[in-house]
């Protein structure tokens, strides 16, 4: 039986994971810890899987290094969370829908609330339940224009919270559209809003014990929103979009690792003369002998599309370029000026080497999108493997 054989029948169908470094998250999250100090309660961000990186796994890191609170997305992220073994609170960042109330007071949930409808259903379930009285959090439209409370119904709105008796309003928050825009006048506007908000609470005598506005963006870039909660998301997993504005050379950046990598490994490998014709569509011909490398990875994992003839992967601490469309399951590299390319050979398509580097931003940059959509649109058929180193 031949190496290349024997390779094959070892190997999985389909090389292909994604490497989850929890120390490296743990080491994030106390470097945002160092950051804001005592000043604020850290709600760690774990929705949409947390973001891509497996949000039970994750939390449950988080949990060791003492985190209280855990943000997500519904109320079927937050009892994942429960059944995978989370005690600390969870915030229900979008609230609940109809006939979930019974669940957010079965698990110990804390939903965002924005609407009359809201407080009548959550205090009809509370009078059903041992459990109370039942915190929530108020969100409150402060010009993002999308959920939460508009502040023109914030008095019909109190009014009707005295009737609830069963709902306590733990906490206030809104949330903010440009926060990364250190001179955006939206941003400003909006954090005005907010504390006439908390000023309108006030005077009805509710002054709740978390306040929160800042994303990770604003978690670097302004201070004065961190009242006494902070929502930092992508910050944990090593990431930030970028500060602008004249003043963002002024704020300090916490060392951050990125979290996860992301790799698979050479299936097949092809010698072609030039003028040959690579992958659907023919859009991309040689124009040497070359040699290419096939790998199992493409767009039904995550791997854009807009990545043909555009990106580049790591090989042998080299970087290969991607040749013809990317297609569902393969992408097809140049790997003609590395000449000890074997099959079997691990691809990092997201990570790092000794001297090469390729991030979740420069993949971002090729497919003109954000590097939140990149983690988030990481496939559910690609395993995540966790790593304690």
């Amino acid at each position: 039986m031949s190496s290349s054989t024997e390779l094959a029948i070892h190997m999985s169908a389909r090389p292909t994971w994604a490497e989850v470094n929890l120390p490296a998250l743990q080491q994030n999250y106390r470097a945002v810890q160092q950051l804001v100090s005592t000043d604020s309660t850290i709600c760690c961000v774990v929705k949409c899987d947390a973001y891509g990186h497996g949000s039970v796994e994750c939390a449950r890191a988080l949990q060791e290094m003492s985190a209280t609170w855990f943000g997500v997305t519904s109320t079927e992220e937050a009892v994942k969370l429960r059944r995978g073994g989370i005690t600390s609170r969870i915030l229900v960042m979008t609230g609940f829908w109809r006939g979930e109330e019974d669940e957010i007071i079965d698990s110990d949930l804390t939903p965002a609330i924005w609407s009359i409808e809201h407080l009548q259903s959550l205090q009809r379930a509370a009078e059903r339940h041992p459990k109370r009285p039942v915190p929530v959090h108020v969100k409150v439209d402060t010009g993002m224009s999308r959920l939460g409370l508009p502040m023109a119904e914030l008095p019909a709105f109190l009014e009707e919270l005295k009737k609830a008796e069963d709902i306590i309003v733990e906490g206030v928050f809104s949330h903010l559209a440009s926060s990364e825009n250190l001179d955006a006048e939206d941003a400003q506007w909006q954090i005005m809003c907010f504390e006439d908000v908390l000023k309108t609470f006030s005077n009805h005598g509710i002054t709740p014990t978390y306040v929160h506005l800042a994303n990770s963006a604003a978690v670097v870039g302004r201070r004065d929103t961190w009242h006494t909660m902070i929502r930092p998301g992508l910050l944990l997993y090593g990431g930030c979009l970028p500060l602008e504005g004249k003043k963002a050379a002024e704020r300090t950046v916490p060392s951050l690792t990125p979290v996860l990598s992301w790799k698979t490994r050479v299936i097949a490998l092809k010698d072609l003369e030039v003028g040959q014709a690579v992958g659907y569509g023919g859009n991309y011909t040689t124009t040497r002998p070359t040699r290419i490398a096939v790998i199992p990875v493409g767009y039904g994992d995550g791997f854009s599309r807009h990545l043909s003839n555009k990106g580049r992967v790591i090989l042998r601490d080299q970087y290969a370029p991607i040749v013809g469309n990317v297609s569902m399951d393969l992408v097809t590299i140049d790997v003609t000026d590395i000449a000890e390319a074997s099959i079997g050979d691990q691809i990092i398509l997201i990570g790092r080497t000794e001297h090469c580097r390729i991030d979740v931003e420069e993949h971002a940059m090729h497919t003109q999108t954000i590097p939140y959509e990149i983690l988030c649109g990481l496939s559910p058929r690609v395993p995540r493997k966790y790593v304690d180193e």
